[in-house]
């Protein structure tokens, strides 16, 4: 049986470490209809503050962020391979992405290639009982699904040890290709992120870990990161310590219009930002304009809509329809660059949490929008 923790702990303990009071909150999730019912009752002031304060925290906030395209020499190797065998089951732009992965993974120096050597070479060297290969820890695919990019990393870099989490079966899985590296040991946990324990998975205890995931969709990114730091549970007076099991971790996120509150890990953020809970689901609700977008050629990201802005100011708040008005009118391109802006932001907060846990960690665009418009990954790794 797959160890579970308490139904319901996360939320209620995240609170007291945040400092947080939300003992008021719904449990039940925020649905997309509800925070768009929520945007239309905004008076035209408050949706105008709400975009200057959106437009204002991505300029100052999401500045620095850089592309980060990656296709590792190994991981080009194997996919020739794979092309000339006809043995690979999935999407070219599928492929790059899990490249792009764990390319930025080893240059991150949280990966290393196979130690030099070849991916042929290390699918039939056999370790040392009881030993392990330095530099090579195990992994945990977060959101795993049929387990590609496991499949892909274990080939590629030598990996010795796979757990595969994710609540929902599947047919055609890597699995199965996997288990005919004798080399490796695979167990699939078949839980929900939000109910593993990791501590109590017997197999993993004192093992070094990866933890990676591909487009964790929406709150299954928060979830993620509390499970593999655990400690945010404890008082608030105590100094965070980092998981000594942890070894370095890649997470492509997704679908924020999915975020929900009472998941999202740095309430804090948002609060010392100025912004309410109400106004943090008004943002997820943007940020499904950015995928609704054209992604043929790169949208750009610095479209601001402060003369849509000054123009509602001067019509004021007399039309009956309002916001909903509002945001009927607004061209295409300004609707995709503010989901965008909202999406950095989102993910902004999560590399702040991963930083405030003394962790070395940065956020990339890992691959270009017309590869996949989800392109934001979350790297990070112990500082020492």
């Amino acid at each position: 049986m797959v160890p579970c923790v308490n139904a319901g702990s996360d939320g209620e303990q995240e609170e007291e470490t945040s400092g947080v009071d939300d003992s008021a909150l719904p449990t039940m999730s925020i649905s997309s209809e509800m925070k768009r019912n929520a945007l239309h009752r905004m008076s035209v002031p408050e949706f105008c503050n709400l975009i200057e304060k959106i437009e204002s925290f991505h300029e100052s906030l999401c500045k620095d962020i850089q592309d980060s395209f990656q296709l590792p020499e190994v991981c080009s190797l194997w996919i020739k391979s794979g092309v000339e065998d006809r043995k690979l089951p999935f999407q070219e732009k599928h492929i790059m992405q899990q490249a792009s992965i764990l390319g930025n993974l080893e240059n991150f120096g949280v990966l290393k290639n196979s130690l030099g050597r070849k991916p042929s070479e290390c699918e039939c060297e056999k370790p040392v009982e009881g030993e392990e290969e330095d530099g090579v820890p195990a992994v945990i695919e977060f959101g795993a699904g049929r387990g590609y990019l496991t499949q892909m990393l274990a080939d590629c870099y030598g990996i010795n040890r796979v757990f595969l989490v994710e609540r929902k079966a599947y047919k055609l899985k890597a699995d199965r290709s996997l288990r005919q590296n004798e080399r490796l040991m695979l167990e699939r946990l078949r839980i929900d992120i939000e109910d593993l324990d990791l501590n109590a998975v017997e197999s993993l205890q004192g093992v070094p870990f990866l933890a990676i995931g591909k487009h964790l969709c929406g709150a299954a990114t928060d979830l993620t990161l509390r499970c593999c730091f655990p400690e945010y549970r404890k008082d608030s007076s105590e100094q965070y310590t980092s998981n000594n099991n942890f070894g370095g971790l890649a997470i492509a996120t997704c679908c924020h219009h999915l975020c929900q509150w009472k998941h999202y890990t740095n309430k804090r953020f948002f609060l010392d930002l100025g912004m309410t809970k109400e106004e943090f689901h008004a943002i997820t609700w943007f940020t499904s304009w950015a995928v609704d977008a054209n992604h043929g050629s790169d949208l750009p990201d610095t479209t601001d809509c402060k003369l849509h802005l000054q123009s509602i100011k001067e019509q004021g708040d007399g039309d009956a329809n309002g916001v909903e008005k509002i945001l009927s009118d607004m061209e295409a391109t300004k609707r995709a660059a503010l989901g965008f802006k909202c999406k950095w932001i989102i993910d902004i907060g999560r590399l702040m949490w991963l930083r405030e846990r003394g962790l070395d960690a940065k956020l990339v665009r890992y691959v270009p929008p017309s590869i996949s418009p989800e392109n934001h990954l979350l790297i990070a790794r112990p500082s020492n």
